[in-house]
């Protein structure tokens, strides 16, 4: 689904964020990017939907392919197939009522009529958030936002969803809530993250990204557990974090379900 070769790309200020990625995804993987702030992630992220092109190398979404110079039809069909939720949700909610936010990206699809009821209303059951149909997203808050939100993303029918710090300004209650409606999306999901749990809970597989780099790939358990390069790359656990969890065999895709790292999974000792 996502394939990526020499990717680079250096800002106009000269500043080079990504210095030869070589990244590979398969339909419906869930991969979490780690990595230190200034690492890159958001600016890799950027790339797959086509708001930055490469300076070299590729970006391939379902065989269409993201290069320095890409015409209009190409930008166009990948961004049918990737949607893309921003850290801050405040970045993507524009109109006056729910309802008209999440129908934006349909309607400008050519979607109308009852076809484009249809999708708003699955969008936004799919998140629990129908009943803030009719409000104004101003005046929701900041979780609420967050899933109207990824509602807007979701009603696109997008096969690969990207994340950029979805939890990084929600409260407990409301990160279970959001990983909950994330656990059951069947797209092919990268999440950009912070949150090591979240990592492990909703990826079996992450990359670490460092100095505009893939430093690490592999399992999620198998690179948490590994002190001494999550250390190397300025990447912690939590506080009191069970490592146990890390063990050989003990996360499977599975066993990671929503509401299975709780409170009561968390101990006193690392």
């Amino acid at each position: 689904m996502i394939e990526i070769t020499g990717l680079t790309h250096t800002y106009p200020d000269g500043r080079e964020a990504l210095a030869g990625v070589d990244l590979s995804v398969a339909a419906g993987e869930k991969v979490a990017v780690l990595g230190p702030n200034g690492a890159g992630k958001t600016t890799l992220m950027l790339h797959l939907n086509g708001l930055l092109l490469p300076t070299s190398g590729t970006v391939t979404i379902a065989g269409t392919a993201l290069r320095r110079r890409t015409g209009a039809a190409h930008l166009a069909a990948v961004r049918r197939r990737v949607g893309v939720l921003f850290q801050d949700p405040d970045d993507q909610l524009f109109c006056g009522t729910v309802r008209d936010d999440v129908a934006f990206g349909p309607a400008n699809q050519g979607l109308r009529g009852a076809e484009l009821d249809a999708r708003v209303a699955a969008a936004l059951a799919s998140v629990d958030a129908t009943a803030l149909a009719d409000r104004a997203p101003h005046h929701l808050s900041y979780g609420q936002k967050q899933r109207v939100a990824l509602a807007g993303v979701l009603a696109l029918e997008p096969e690969v969803v990207v994340l950029d710090e979805p939890t990084s300004m929600l409260d407990p209650a409301t990160r279970r809530e959001l990983v909950a409606v994330l656990a059951g999306i069947g797209a092919t999901l990268l999440v950009v993250t912070h949150d090591l749990p979240l990592a492990l809970q909703l990826c079996p597989r992450a990359v670490i990204l460092d100095a505009g780099r893939v430093v690490a790939d592999g399992s999620t358990a198998s690179l948490l557990a590994d002190e001494a390069l999550l250390a190397a790359h300025r990447l912690e656990l939590p506080w009191g974090f069970d490592r146990a969890l890390l063990s050989p065999g003990a996360i499977t895709p599975g066993s990671i379900t929503p509401g299975s790292i709780t409170p009561g999974s968390i101990t006193q000792g690392r």
